[in-house]
């Protein structure tokens, strides 16, 4: 009677047939990634003030009339339109951080006074400031430049603790995961804001862990394989991704529920808003990172390795041989005679009917 699933998967004796179902994820990804560039180009991204530029108050909390109804009529009968919901922050020291999109200085000088009053606060604790856009943009350049030179790093690692291919293939996994988290934050029209961007780079780290751990074990599997013709490098790629699996779920759970805890609790639950760019951007940047290292990064190796002609010599070997094994199990007698000629007992009795066999003449 076998192992039950979970025992089988915790000692990595799993066979999912990941590597032979690539196209399906090939597929799949490629929906994903035409849908999130097509969002792009038509739908955008919904700007935070900081790229927009504009202005933000910052009110106390301690007022038993601060909640985001009050807050958003006390604005509008102030001629002051709010971008974006209310964000409150946690601590004992609670604020509320209210973006609105004017910069008009007067405008909001004059509106402070009718806030602070309608909101039960003191004159002095209701003040606008103003925000650029140039900081928005000078974290995203530099964001960018450290993302290049993250990449150009990366792929010098991988292609010499590994190889070129693998190297490949961990670079379309991260672009896969930047271009399908980004993706979200378009569909959804989540704010991007500078936390959104210290999000992306922060999942690109945990893609390529996982990455770089399956294909130490592809590198393990497939050592000397060259010189023999008993599996092929899809085989022994597949079974590298069986035993890392269950690894693989570990550290995305692991990773997955602090972050959770941050998106579903703190900001679902308590209502802490500052924290929701960064949570929701590692908890769709983690999903997905995880889904590339299984069924991305190492099927796209296993299509580049296989095309070359050593590779492809060896796949016919292997396949050549366990054609001949077939066809010499599907004949008895000749396997018979096998098992007599090693055992060095007599030879096996003719089939009843067989021709006998002819002497020949000396």
């Amino acid at each position: 009677m076998g192992l039950p699933v979970f025992s089988r998967l915790y000692r990595g004796e799993t066979n999912i047939d990941f590597i032979g179902s690539r196209r399906r994820w090939y597929l799949a990804s490629a929906v994903l990634v035409v849908v999130c560039v097509l969002s792009f180009i038509f739908r955008g991204f919904n700007l935070s003030i900081d790229f927009k530029g504009g202005s933000t108050f910052q009110l106390p909390a301690s007022s038993s009339r601060i909640n985001t109804a009050n807050i958003e009529k006390a604005f509008s009968d102030a001629g002051v339109k709010i971008s974006g919901a209310p964000q409150f922050t946690s601590g004992s020291d609670r604020q509320v951080v209210v973006n609105v999109a004017s910069k008009d200085v007067s405008l909001l000088q004059n509106a402070s006074p009718k806030i602070a009053r309608e909101l039960g606060l003191k004159p002095d604790e209701v003040s606008p400031k103003i925000i650029g856009s140039d900081w928005g943009h000078d974290t995203t350049k530099n964001a960018l430049e450290g993302l290049i030179i993250f990449l150009i790093a990366v792929s010098i690692y991988v292609s010499l603790r590994f190889q070129w291919r693998m190297a490949v293939g961990a670079m379309i996994a991260l672009a896969h995961d930047l271009i399908i988290a980004a993706g979200v934050y378009s569909i959804v029209g989540f704010e991007l804001s500078p936390s959104t961007i210290v999000g992306l780079l922060t999942i690109l780290g945990f893609s390529l862990y996982d990455t770089v751990v399956v294909y130490d074990k592809v590198t393990e599997n497939a050592k000397d394989i060259l010189a023999g013709s008993r599996t092929t490098f899809s085989e022994a790629a597949n079974k590298a991704v069986n035993q890392t699996l269950m690894r693989s779920i570990n550290t995305s759970i692991i990773a997955l529920l602090p972050v959770a805890g941050l998106l579903f609790v703190g900001v679902g639950v308590l209502g802490v808003g500052t924290i929701e760019d960064l949570a929701l951007i590692l908890f769709v940047g983690l999903l997905s990172g995880a889904y590339s290292s299984l069924f991305l990064a190492t099927p796209v190796v296993v299509d580049l390795t296989e095309r070359d002609p050593k590779y492809k010599a060896l796949t016919r070997r292997v396949q050549a041989k366990r054609a001949s094994e077939v066809k010499r199990q599907a004949d008895p007698e000749a396997a018979a005679a096998r098992t007599a000629r090693r055992s060095g007992g007599p030879a096996p009795a003719p089939r009843v009917g067989a021709r006998p066999e002819r002497r020949r003449k000396r």
